[in-house]
């Protein structure tokens, strides 16, 4: 030991001098080898990061930290397609095939026998345009009291009307019809008068309705009276409809008529009108 101490270091010391400090100190580092080996060269390549900050890419098939599966790769199988949405449909009528058959219908197409005549026929108790006995003054016992409903709530509402025509026999049609067609021509009598066996007016539930505003004429101009708009905004309440309702003549086959009532009952003259459809347009609903 005392050899070490008083021949080796002085030899050392010497040498640091002579070859320069750096030397003398790596030799004197003490060695740390077995403590802390080093890491050995690899050809794997550095992990690199993810594009997602703080996030590595997955392997196809590998769950995310959040628990929830990887989309599946994709398949050669066709991806099954959505069923198509059903296209809106319009509201279907709510009366049945029996309610719209039980309509007693007449037009040009749908004519009535000569022979039919209402066994019910009455007269209402409302004013007329005329006096005395005739038998226009008639209609079927709902349709006259459903008429002089809608007349006292008129007389109620300071809306004076009058009833100018009712029920009218085949021969009687037949006769109104051949003398407007002598004025006018057949084809042009009949856009506002009706081939007998083809009038409402024979059903004994149709009434033609006026006002002292036009001398109780049937004319367009009544639609537009105080009295026609009365009786084209209350009819439906009490049961009736406009027949022939403007700008619908290729749907009717007549004329506006303003002044032509037909008895259909409540519910239906209140759909009617509310859709804004002719009689033909609802029962081909």
């Amino acid at each position: 030991m005392k050899v070490f101490k008083y021949i080796v270091l002085p030899v050392i010391a010497a040498a640091a001098v002579w070859f320069g400090a750096p030397y003398a100190a790596e030799f004197l580092q003490p060695d740390t080898s077995a403590q802390a080996p080093s890491e050995a060269p690899t050809d794997e390549p550095a992990e690199q990061p993810s594009e997602a900050e703080g996030e590595t890419p997955s392997e196809p098939g590998d769950v995310p930290a959040s628990g929830t599966p990887e989309e599946a790769p994709p398949s050669d199988e066709p991806a099954e397609e959505a069923p198509a949405a059903e296209e809106p449909q319009e509201p279907a009528s709510p009366f049945t095939e029996e309610a719209k058959a039980a309509i007693l219908f007449v037009n040009k197409e749908h004519p009535l026998d000569a022979k039919y005549k209402p066994d019910d026929l009455v007269v209402p108790d409302v004013k007329f345009s005329f006096d005395g006995d005739n038998p226009k003054k008639q209609l079927q016992r709902v349709a006259a009291e459903a008429l002089e409903a809608l007349f006292a709530q008129a007389e109620e509402d300071g809306i004076e009307l009058r009833a100018v025509s009712g029920y009218r026999s085949y021969a009687t049609q037949k006769a109104i019809f051949e003398r407007n067609a002598s004025i006018k021509g057949e084809e042009e009598a009949n856009r506002t008068s009706a081939y007998p066996g083809q009038s409402e007016h024979q059903t004994g539930l149709a009434m033609d309705v006026s006002a002292a505003s036009v001398n109780y004429a049937l004319e367009e101009a009544f639609g537009e009276t105080v009295e026609g708009i009365w009786l084209a905004e209350n009819a439906a309440s009490h049961g009736f409809i406009i027949r022939y309702p403007k700008d619908k003549e290729d749907v009717t086959g007549y004329k506006y008529e303003p002044w032509h009532l037909r008895y259909v009952g409540v519910d239906i003259a209140e759909f009617v009108t509310e859709q804004g459809l002719t009689l033909e347009e609802f029962l081909e609903e």
